[in-house]
């Protein structure tokens, strides 16, 4: 007698024979390992839309704004170490989720993005809604691909995701992936040909010398995971050198168990300042650091060392794991214990129990700190409000913090929805600047529709603060003293958020958050932020800070 699971998996190869090329592209995503689609589909991708009803292996996630759907999957993708999927409307689709997409580059994560294009015969005619997709994914870096005909459907398909699939189990550093989906090619039906992934050889790993002075780590080597931050950590005990990562990064596995490097500083004169004291340098899992933006005199490279003292390591050395590993291996003892770096600046101190004093950022960020539970997701796009974080973060229990990778602001609450969707057993909390926040708050309805255990804390200080510090420090009007510069009511206008204010707490409950609440003073916020993290389904608190 035939077992069911093999009466099914032989009656699903039959009727592939039969299969649209939308069910056939689907089936063969499934097989490699895709999970999760977050989608913002429309016409051109009805079959595939129709599809997911035959491949249950892939869970189907309605995105209501195209850069959710590339923010979740980047999201999803850090946290799971799989890859993610996301399938777009044609060209204004793809065009709607490149600021995240530009971020999931950066951050090096997993993505294919399939996108419906026009019907082949159709694309001449130039329909309105025709542009040119390969030119919006080459702008940012993605990797394009295109199926030809509904034939080479598969082997065209796996081809888009052969590099990525081969790369993430090395730990590498992937590029996303936009592939185009015909739309006649979705609906006509073919046979079902397999071609099997081939694995490409790894290479041999590049000798290289003990660590020295300093490591800068990025991308893979920041994971508790295979144990890469650890080894770091051992090499830090062994020979003495500063462990610092960068300031953009991913995601950094934290806690009291695990090395806590060093952060870059975000500002090119601070962190130029900072790498002026090693003599050797060696980089790993990222690209030797420059500057975020090119200031009227200020660096625009960070390291200012000649070539001979800059070690660089990319993905064709080795993963990082494995070059931290043979380095540990080299200069420390394997029971020699890691070296865990305290807290190198000024603890902000908390308020007392029941405080009604006003709210203030470094306040909230040592109140979500003490509240914050073992094994949480910390989802950091706070910006200027959360720059107290990062200090106040070395007294909590483990957990994953990530950030903002690629400067495209609006990622963090789709970010937020990718993760709790890759992990759902943790609770994840998106510290979240409003203006970013407006970016992209259509994620909030996914995140009610998904169920999601996030806790979306909004920095309400009702401004882009950030543009008024790089005013500030650009000294933006060479006619005017700088304490002048913000005075001007044109730039004021430009800066400003508040008039009229945005409310929060009503646009979550229209979103379809149960519980969404606003904190003024210390006692409000630990309050909130406590019932919070006990409610099931995501929740916000709009923390207006003085």
């Amino acid at each position: 007698m035939i077992c069911p699971r093999l009466l099914r998996r032989i009656i699903a190869r039959t009727e592939m024979v039969l299969t649209t090329g939308a069910e056939e592209l689907l089936q063969h995503l499934a097989e490699v390992g895709f999970k999760v689609c977050f989608s913002n589909p429309g016409t051109t991708e009805a079959h595939v839309m129709a599809a997911f009803d035959n491949t249950p292996e892939i869970r189907p996630v309605l995105c209501l704004h195209e850069t959710v759907a590339t923010g979740a999957a980047d999201g999803y993708a850090r946290l799971s170490q799989e890859p993610a999927l996301t399938l777009l409307h044609l060209g204004p689709g793809l065009a709607n989720g490149l600021a995240n997409l530009h971020n999931a580059r950066r951050a090096g994560s997993a993505i294919l993005n399939l996108v419906g294009e026009m019907s082949s015969w159709h694309r001449k005619q130039d329909p309105l809604l025709n542009c040119d997709i390969r030119q919006l994914a080459t702008a940012i870096g993605a990797n394009f691909y295109e199926i030809s005909s509904r034939d080479s459907l598969v082997s065209e398909t796996q081809a888009a995701t052969q590099q990525m699939l081969s790369d993430l189990p090395r730990q590498r550093r992937c590029q996303p992936v936009v592939l185009t989906l015909p739309h006649d090619y979705s609906w006509e039906q073919g046979s079902a040909a397999r071609v099997e992934p081939s694995s490409a050889p790894s290479r041999a790993l590049r000798s290289t010398a003990a660590a020295k002075a300093a490591i800068l780590l990025g991308g893979s080597a920041l994971l508790a995971d295979g144990r890469p931050l650890q080894n770091a950590g051992r090499i830090a005990a062994a020979t003495g050198c500063h462990l610092i990562c960068e300031n953009a990064f991913a995601r950094l596995d934290r806690g009291p168990h695990v090395p806590c490097p060093e952060r870059l500083a975000y500002f090119p004169q601070e962190a130029a300042a900072q790498l002026r004291k090693y003599s050797v340098v060696l980089v790993i899992g990222m690209r030797k650091p420059v500057a975020m933006f090119g200031y009227r005199g200020g660096p625009s490279e960070l390291l200012d060392l000649p070539d001979e003292a800059i070690w660089e390591f990319d993905d064709d050395d080795a993963s990082p794991a494995a070059i931290l590993e043979m380095l540990a291996d080299q200069v420390a003892p394997k029971a020699l214990p890691q070296k865990l770096q305290a807290s190198s600046g000024p603890m902000t101190s908390l308020p007392s129990p029941g405080s009604l004093t006003k709210l203030t950022a470094g306040a909230m960020c040592a109140i979500l700190v003490q509240h914050q539970p073992e094994g949480a997701i910390l989802v950091d796009e706070s910006l200027t409000s959360g720059g107290a974080y990062w200090e106040a973060a070395k007294a909590a229990p483990s957990f994953t913090h990530l950030t903002l990778t690629g400067g495209a602001i609006g990622s963090g609450p789709p970010l937020a929805l990718g993760a709790a969707l890759a992990c759902p057993d943790r609770r994840v909390i998106n510290l979240q600047a409003d203006g970013s926040a407006m970016y992209s708050m259509q994620a909030l309805w996914s995140q009610a529709r998904e169920k999601t255990n996030v806790v979306t804390i909004i920095c309400a200080n009702q401004e882009y603060a950030i543009l008024k510090v790089e005013m500030a420090r650009q000294q933006a009007c060479s006619s005017l003293t700088p304490g002048m510069v913000m005075q001007m009511r044109p730039s004021r206008l430009l800066t400003d958020i508040g008039t009229p204010r945005i409310d929060w707490v009503s646009l979550a409950h229209g979103m379809g958050l149960d519980l969404a609440t606003r904190a003024t003073t210390c006692r409000d916020f630990e309050q909130q932020l406590a019932a919070a993290l006990k409610h099931q389904g995501p929740s916000l608190i709009e923390a207006v800070l003085k």
